[in-house]
């Protein structure tokens, strides 16, 4: 049902929605959508972060004592 829309059918739900809630209440639904966003891209982003941190904390040297006193 849902696959034969189309553009008309877009376009008239689009203009049903703007007359039923406004523009205002559109608009701030929609900046707290962004803000939803941004914030999830934060927390994806400091996670992976944080893995490699944890990783790199947990990498032990494998350098032979002689090489390290070189250095």
């Amino acid at each position: 049902m849902l696959n034969n829309i189309g553009l008309p059918g877009i376009l008239l739900i689009a203009v049903v929605v703007l007359v039923l809630f406004g523009r205002g209440k559109i608009s701030s639904l929609m900046g707290e959508v962004g803000k939803g966003i941004t914030a999830f891209k934060k927390g994806v982003s400091d996670s992976s972060a944080e893995l490699e941190q944890d990783a790199m904390e947990e990498a032990k040297d494998v350098t032979p004592e002689t090489e390290k006193d070189k250095a």
